[in-house]
């Protein structure tokens, strides 16, 4: 309250000490703040109780740019499902419909600003993380390049893959909080998307689609092409290369919070079995495997390079399906399939390193994510397209905005 009252002060006298100045801010909690217990979740690291010597740097940068951070947000354990389910701590219900899940692991995030707790929120992104309830509760979900924001004083899953971004109502607001977390705050021009060339991922991404999901993406697909944008299908052998070396090795994520959690093993019947059970298959990756996933996805993305010369964009539903039901994910089985799902398209932009951003879209009364991503490093051109491209199926009707009347 006191930092609010100052910035309201500071407002009133016309002053501003940052961009985000008066902004309030949640932050997951995994993220280090000062005097506070970062529980990532899980019974395991409360049960530690190691209280945070100092912010995170996210979390100094937002504090410098005048945000106001009301709360830690909840989360899946460890931050290690897209479900976003949590029996040690609760589980957030999706703010559309109370009765399904709110998607992982920035479960309270999403539920946060979608609920009106606060403007922003800062979650983090390994393999859909930001993405995933983004799209499953209707909101804006921006994952960056993964080592555009510094992840210090950041609870890790997989050093590798993590990423820090935010989740917002607008793209507006997610450009903001870019700018100030990534110490990158050069403007986001409007682009033109007459003539915007746009590769509409073909194949994986709609395999099983829910075809009211399908629906949702295909009428914002019309919509930008009604504004001038040149989509067609591209073919991506790459990303099948890319399910066959994980299938084959067992993934990087598995692999890498294995290593970090090896020595909690005698306490993983302390956790989400759902978690546990994941952790655990990394103990089964020889070292090779771990190289030949690194080197292979290395390969897999120099052979994407001449990719970006033919498009600006790229183009994908963000996740196939609709939220699952509560009462649906607590059957295990049901849980992993589910799960599967939810993380098969987002984690394509997480193994090649592309900056990624979800949009909500809607058709009818159901509400989808919009996927659009970019080469490595052009997250601003990529925040200034999906800036372009909100306007456009917000003119179209298709933008989902919470508090629309239908």
């Amino acid at each position: 309250m006191a930092e609010a009252e100052a910035a309201a002060a500071r407002r009133r006298l016309g002053l501003s000490v940052g961009s985000l100045d008066g902004v309030i801010v949640s932050v997951k909690d995994l993220f280090d703040v000062a005097g506070e217990v970062t529980r990532a979740g899980s019974a395991l690291l409360h049960g530690e109780g190691k209280v945070a010597d100092g912010d995170a740097v996210a979390v100094r940068r937002l504090r410098a740019a005048g945000a106001v951070i009301v709360a830690k947000t909840n989360m899946s354990e460890l931050a290690f499902s897209g479900v976003g389910t949590n029996p040690h701590l609760g589980t957030p219900a999706n703010p559309l419909d109370r009765s399904r899940i709110p998607g992982g692991s920035s479960s309270g995030a999403a539920v946060a600003v979608a609920d009106g707790f606060c403007d922003i929120a800062i979650g983090t992104d390994t393999g859909g993380s930001i993405r995933i309830p983004s799209a499953l509760c209707g909101l804006v979900g921006f994952k960056p390049t993964q080592a555009r924001v510094p992840r210090d004083g950041a609870f890790p899953l997989s050093p590798t893959l993590d990423s820090v971004g935010p989740i917002a109502r607008s793209v507006a607001q997610c450009v903001a909080a870019d700018g100030v977390l990534s110490g990158d705050s050069r403007p986001v021009a409007p682009v033109p998307l007459d003539g915007l060339r746009l590769g509409i991922v073909a194949g994986i991404p709609f395999n099983d689609i829910e075809p009211e999901i399908d629906a949702a993406f295909q009428a914002a697909i019309s919509a930008l092409r009604e504004a001038g944008v040149r989509a067609v299908p591209v073919e991506i052998p790459q990303i099948e290369a890319m399910r066959q070396l994980n299938a084959r090795t067992g993934g990087i994520v598995a692999a890498e919070a294995h290593a970090l959690h090896q020595a909690r093993a005698a306490r993983f019947g302390e956790m989400d079995p759902n978690i546990a059970t994941r952790i655990e298959k990394g103990a089964a990756i020889p070292a090779a495997d771990y190289i030949e996933l690194l080197e292979g996805r290395r390969r897999l993305a120099d052979e994407l390079a001449g990719l970006w010369e033919r498009f600006d964009v790229l183009a994908m539903p963000t996740v196939p399906i609709a939220a699952p039901s509560l009462s649906e994910v607590a059957d295990p089985d049901r849980f992993n399939d589910r799960n599967l799902m939810l993380l098969r398209n987002t984690a394509i932009g997480n193994f090649f390193d592309w900056p990624a951003i979800s949009l909500p879209v809607r058709s009818g009364a159901t509400v989808a994510g919009l996927s659009i991503l970019a080469r490595p490093n052009a997250d601003r051109r990529l925040l200034a397209i999906a800036a372009s491209a909100e306007k456009a199926l917000d003119e179209r009707s298709i933008l989902f905005r919470h508090g629309d009347a239908s």
